[in-house]
């Protein structure tokens, strides 16, 4: 069993940095100039509650990190499209983490488009990443 859910939310922001030209914050505000190519922010969201088994003593998570995506620009419709795209085919790439996980999957975003003040509109969404995984201490 992995011995904190920190590993794997680090490998999921390293496997999303394989994505060309779209930078990947973590747990960061929102900067002031969004990357021309889009940006991806992973907050570390809830791992809620687990179940539980006892011989042995194991703690089984079905945690939800949070991916905020969001792109900019006349074309945001098809940047955006294509950026979740590419954000799929990372993860079927490898749906365990290298091993960290037992399975990794995402949800369907639901975009929204925000206007800026003096600036092209954003288009932003936030995509749940469910982890699942097993971990023999809730702390660590």
């Amino acid at each position: 069993m992995p011995p904190s859910r920190e590993p794997i939310l680090t490998a999921l922001a390293d496997m999303l940095r394989t994505v060309p030209h779209v930078p990947v914050l973590r747990g960061e505000v929102l900067p002031e100039r969004i990357s021309p190519a889009g940006l991806m922010i992973l907050r570390d969201g809830d791992p809620g509650d687990p179940a539980v088994t006892l011989s042995p003593l194991a703690y089984h998570y079905q945690h939800r990190a949070e991916l905020e995506v969001i792109v900019q620009g006349a074309d945001r419709d098809s940047a955006f499209a294509a950026l979740c795209a590419q954000i799929g085919a990372v993860i079927r790439a490898d749906r365990t983490l290298g091993g960290r996980c037992d399975w990794v999957e995402a949800e369907a975003p639901q975009p929204v488009d925000l206007p800026v003040e003096g600036a092209a509109s954003l288009k932003a969404a936030v995509i749940p990443v469910v982890l699942h995984y097993s971990t023999s201490d809730p702390l660590g």
